[in-house]
């Protein structure tokens, strides 16, 4: 079965650091990147890796969070710096597994909070 597992989330002081880490397991399956979401809000991008090859960024969180990967232990991370108490969130990892429909679909995981205080 295909799965995604977040890591790292916890409780942080405004102005430090905390470092998500995403695996996945299964077969067909590629990274999306990173996406969080606010109680009562729908989901926002954090940081994807477009088709270009390029990273994508939240406008919020630019300059302030890196994303990378490591295809050889089938992980990506979330580098969060300079957290603000306005970060405070679930965040999730997205990816993508071929179904046995012929597509695509995306696959989330069971997301991380990360609590940012003042």
């Amino acid at each position: 079965q295909v799965q995604l597992v977040e890591s790292g989330g916890g409780l942080v002081p405004a102005g430090e650091s905390l470092r998500l880490s995403c695996a996945a397991s299964g077969r067909n399956i590629k990274f999306i990147g990173w996406f969080r979401q606010f109680p009562g809000r729908r989901r926002e991008l954090v940081a994807t890796f477009p088709d270009t090859g390029t990273t994508n960024y939240g406008d919020f969180v630019k300059g302030r969070f890196t994303i990378s990967r490591d295809n050889t232990a089938n992980m990506i991370y979330l580098q969060m710096n300079s957290l603000r108490p306005e970060d405070t969130a679930v965040y999730y990892c997205k990816g993508e597994t071929f179904h046995l429909t012929g597509r695509w679909l995306e696959v989330w995981g069971q997301g991380t909070l990360v609590t940012v205080a003042p």
